[in-house]
């Protein structure tokens, strides 16, 4: 029997992928990934063992999660199209990686995953594998012609799971799909891929509506040390949080959670081409990136600013289509990790109603000069340069003649 090893879920599609590989003669090794997701893995292992599975490996990856993966992120602003922070994405790779690892320990090149042939997943899970592994053999049951003859929708793999008494909380009636870290949840799918359908309000689990936040305001401060938050402090209730990476993270979703900050209900563009509607709930990672963003214009030189502002939508772009592990990727974090120097100072933030306000920022890593910014008095200052300077940027304005504006003189 060839050993295969599974990323497995405990969910519906790995769950009735495992027998199924069991029943074409693999042996079949779990994997189960703890990033944060709020499962009982005990359970979740008895499951695997309980449906065949030969062994099962469970790993606890939240810190190696925020620390290498989610912070990386974050000191570049990682954002994709404006508005995404990549919570899914970003555990792919660290998942593929530790597949690959124990696919080693185990002494086999074969390695599988439950993501559909329509997604981002797939493409994030097979790059990460083939670069970790070039020669891996990668057995993707959605895009195998057998799998999809025999498994045409829901109603065929719930079937297959009570035939062959594997233990599922899925039903036909389930109206979406959610994915889950300790970054955000993501919701898509069912009644969700109609995107004039309003996403009920039930189906929310990390924050609460705007309506039912609290009436008073929770001011709090985020410290970062090269561009990594080392500690939070909810300035209204006197309380610090500052023990690890995990606890810091864990306290500002349960705290913005609660005011009601990081919902997002968008339409993306995914790699493979098409169009898709995702409402995701980040509450601890708006937060984190809005402070770092806003304290990097604090400490940063303006062109530096301005360069990490061009590359970021290029970076987000990397991680989302599953390049992670790329060359182009090390290439731009060297750049991103450079810049990270002097971010260091705090920021401090009012929570209410859904919004994340900055109030002020301190670092003594700041670039901003009262003296020559204030407006009262001119410092080392010389007003007289900006004649020069004025001029010399509007030279080549001048020199157009015959191609200025045509609309000069003239009714617009």
């Amino acid at each position: 029997m060839e050993k295969i090893i599974l990323a497995y879920s405990g969910g519906l599609d790995t769950s009735v992928i495992l027998k199924w590989l069991i029943e074409k003669k693999f042996e079949v090794v779990c994997f189960l990934a703890n990033v944060g997701q709020k499962e009982d893995m005990e359970a979740v292992k008895q499951k695997a063992l309980k449906v065949g599975a030969s062994k099962v490996y469970i790993e606890d990856l939240r810190q190696e999660f925020v620390e290498q993966y989610v912070f990386q992120a974050l000191k570049a602003n990682a954002t994709y199209e404006g508005r995404y922070l990549l919570g899914t994405a970003l555990a792919r790779p660290l998942i593929a990686k530790k597949q690959i690892e124990i696919a080693l320990q185990e002494n086999t090149t074969m390695v599988a995953h439950g993501a559909t042939g329509k997604g981002n997943d797939q493409v994030r899970f097979e790059i990460a594998y083939l670069t970790l592994m070039p020669e891996a053999t990668i057995v993707s049951p959605w895009k195998d012609q057998e799998f999809l003859n025999q498994f045409k929708g829901r109603s065929d793999m719930i079937a297959y799971a009570e035939q062959h008494g594997i233990p599922i909380t899925s039903t036909l009636q389930k109206p979406y799909s959610t994915d889950e870290n300790i970054l955000h949840t993501s919701y898509e799918g069912g009644v969700l891929e109609n995107p004039f359908q309003e996403a009920p309000e039930t189906m929310y689990q990390q924050t609460v509506s705007d309506l039912a936040t609290p009436d008073e305001a929770v001011h709090i401060m985020i410290e970062f040390a090269r561009g990594i938050p080392i500690a939070v402090s909810n300035l209204t209730e006197g309380i610090t949080v500052n023990e690890s990476s995990t606890a810091l993270l864990t306290y500002l979703n349960k705290l913005c959670g609660i005011h009601g900050i990081g919902r997002i209900d968008i339409v993306e563009n995914r790699f493979v081409g098409m169009k898709s509607r995702g409402i995701y709930e980040t509450p601890g990672g708006t937060v984190l990136w809005k402070a770092h963003h806003d304290l990097e214009s604090l400490v940063l030189d303006r062109e530096v600013f301005h360069l990490k502002e061009m590359w970021m939508p290029k970076i987000a772009q990397l991680i989302y289509n599953g390049f992670w592990f790329s060359p182009e990727m090390k290439f731009l974090m060297a750049a991103i990790e450079n810049s990270q120097e002097h971010v260091e100072g705090k920021v401090y933030l009012k929570l209410y109603k859904g919004n994340a306000s900055i109030t002020k920022r301190e670092s003594i890593k700041s670039l901003y000069n009262e003296d020559v910014a204030s407006m009262d008095r001119l410092g080392n200052y010389d007003q007289l340069d900006a004649k020069g300077f004025i001029k010399l940027n509007a030279l080549r304005l001048k020199n157009r003649k015959g191609q200025a504006h045509e609309t000069v003189g003239k009714r617009v």
